[in-house]
């Protein structure tokens, strides 16, 4: 198995950009996200069991699921939040460590945008967080998502403060917009973790 650090940051943070840059370097990435939208396919068994909690109404004409109308659901109702959570989280959990078994790499990234949230950062041997002020995360959210500010700011409510994110973490990565200063960041981090993870593989 190689070493995992796990990426984290609030939503609008700069995880797929940091993510990025790693994978420039070579590094494989794991990412949780993309890996909740395999789980939920067309045609899966995890998907017809969300269009029968939640009915067919978050169902596009194509079968599969529409994103938005289900985000607006759970995030204007924590109950249905928990459930979707609940119910996704083991099987994602299971494909994730399926991925990861299967890389040959020292050291690999595995981007979790709810890793304190979840209670997953003790699956990872190191936490990487992203570091990004509340109202840059506002500003970014609304515009990439072309969302209102109300509905904003409940995603960034829904999940833990930076203050608390930082709290857990082993190393921190600042964005404060400028790539120059993020890739400078990551090759420095780079470089620990090849330490790192060679040491731990000695041991």
């Amino acid at each position: 198995m190689p070493y995992v650090v796990a990426l984290s940051g609030g939503i609008a943070s700069g995880k797929t950009t940091v993510t990025n840059l790693f994978a420039q370097l070579g590094v494989p990435i794991i990412d949780a996200d993309l890996i909740a939208r395999q789980v939920v396919e067309k045609g899966s068994i995890a998907l017809e069991q969300i269009a029968q909690h939640f009915g067919k109404q978050i169902l596009l004409t194509t079968g599969e699921l529409d994103r938005s109308k289900l985000r607006n659901i759970i995030f204007n109702n924590a109950q249905e939040r928990i459930w979707l959570n609940n119910y996704l989280h083991p099987l994602i959990a299971d494909e994730t460590q399926r991925q990861i078994a299967k890389q040959q790499s020292p050291y690999i990234i595995w981007s979790v945008p709810l890793l304190i949230e979840n209670n997953l950062h003790n699956y990872a041997d190191r936490i990487l967080i992203i570091d990004t002020d509340y109202q840059t995360q506002l500003e970014r959210l609304q515009k990439r998502d072309n969302i209102d500010e109300n509905l904003a700011k409940n995603m960034l409510s829904s999940q833990k403060s930076n203050k608390e994110r930082v709290s857990f973490a082993d190393d921190i990565i600042v964005n404060n917009g400028q790539l120059s200063a993020l890739s400078s960041q990551v090759e420095q981090l780079h470089h620990k973790y090849l330490i790192l993870s060679h040491n731990a593989n000695k041991s």
